[in-house]
């Protein structure tokens, strides 16, 4: 099938948090929005197809996934990544980001430190903080126009601070590095030999450019696996946010009682009806989509990457492994925070990420998401050029 990645579709009026909320969040109206990581596509045929089969049924009552609905969510991580699951494993949860609070609460006191890699997605910050844990940082290192992880920083960090629980973003967002099976080995053995628990929000899992691979942290060895939560979701994949839905994947069946029970606790232990057959379906029929999707991606990419060089050399591209949600680096143009957020947001009028916003390490770089029409994109980064023109 052909799938139509440049039609711009209005979402305007439809309480998207992307393009609705502007002024609510202190951002001045009319703005063009490359920042929340949802996409500006339609979701599959197949997840639309599903939906309307749910809604023209016309009863919405409590639901619960039936024994035959897990198959495809476990051909697909068998298929694509080798990651063999069994259904008990999997825990439904509302989101990767509600999960990452009832894991927190789950795995580790009051007081209790949370070692994280910033810069990183900033929701991790709010589920250590607000639950009253410290967070812990191991900083990643930018060398040669690429992040690496400190690896000597990381286990002195799990020592000295007791560490129980490490939040792994992979790939990471923002600065999109997909991460080598030997890095996430190092990293498995080291939380192994301090008895450190894992989180890994694999969230983008679906989300990487050519080149590259996508490695199951849980996937690497049994023994491993025993300490790994893995959160998963067809949310980013098919632009499926708003419907709730995530697979929390939990060998260790201690560990999936306690995490289970912090859902219930929150009364967070049900599933969403449209979701149900929205994954389902994504899982079952979205592969070419999919594919579809990742190659006019990899082009937005490959567009962003040439007008950068040829039009602002000023601004230094991240070169992304996986994602698309692009790490770009400001920090030659030589302005304040104040002074670019002026040239950002007043002059060339785009909602972009402010770095910071993922850790003190973000200063001076912005997140965009290049998941909209390349006309959009093509539009934004006009807006961009004409506001560093003269500098």
């Amino acid at each position: 099938m052909n799938y139509d990645f440049d039609d711009i579709i209005d979402r305007r009026n439809t309480n998207s948090l992307k393009h609705d909320f502007a002024a609510a969040r202190g951002m001045p109206d009319g703005l063009l929005p490359l920042w929340v990581a949802d996409m500006d596509f339609r979701s599959p045929p197949c997840v639309l197809s599903a939906l309307r089969a749910a809604a023209e049924h016309g009863v919405f009552g409590y639901s619960m996934p039936q024994e035959d609905w897990f198959a495809p969510t476990l051909n697909w991580f068998s298929e694509r990544f080798g990651f063999a699951i069994e259904r008990e494993w999997i825990v439904q949860s509302p989101g990767v980001v509600c999960a990452l609070s009832m894991a927190v609460r789950a795995f580790t006191d009051a007081g209790d430190g949370v070692l994280i890699q910033q810069p990183v997605y900033y929701p991790f910050f709010h589920a250590i903080r607000l639950n009253g844990r410290r967070i812990v940082n191991n900083p990643l290192r930018l060398e040669n126009g690429a992040y690496r992880i400190d690896f000597a920083d990381f286990e002195r960090k799990l020592i000295s601070e007791r560490v129980k629980l490490f939040i792994l973003c992979s790939p990471h967002n923002p600065v999109g590095r997909v991460w080598e099976r030997d890095e996430l080995a190092r990293l498995g053995a080291i939380c192994q030999k301090h008895g450190c628990l894992i989180v890994s929000d694999e969230i983008h899992c679906d989300f990487v450019f050519p080149g590259h691979r996508h490695t199951v942290l849980a996937g690497l060895s049994e023994a491993l696996a025993e300490s790994v939560v893995t959160c998963t979701s067809p949310s980013k994949t098919f632009n499926l946010a708003g419907l709730q839905t995530s697979n929390i994947i939990i060998r260790n069946e201690a560990l999936r009682r306690k995490f289970s029970r912090e859902l219930n606790r929150a009364g967070l232990g049900e599933s969403n009806t449209f979701g149900l057959a929205a994954c389902r379906a994504a899982y079952e029929s979205g592969g070419e989509w999919l594919g579809a999707l990742l190659a006019y991606l990899a082009d937005n990419l490959a567009f962003l990457r040439g007008f950068l060089r040829e039009n602002l050399p000023q601004v230094r591209l991240i070169e992304p492994e996986g994602t698309y949600l692009i790490w770009l680096d400001f920090r030659e143009c030589g302005l304040s925070q104040d002074a670019l957020d002026e040239r950002i947001v007043r002059r060339a009028r785009l909602w972009l990420n402010d770095g910071a916003m993922f850790g003190e390490e973000g200063a001076g770089f912005r997140r965009i998401n290049i998941a909209s029409p390349r006309s959009v994109l093509a539009q934004a980064l006009r807006q961009l050029e004409s506001a560093f023109s003269r500098i």
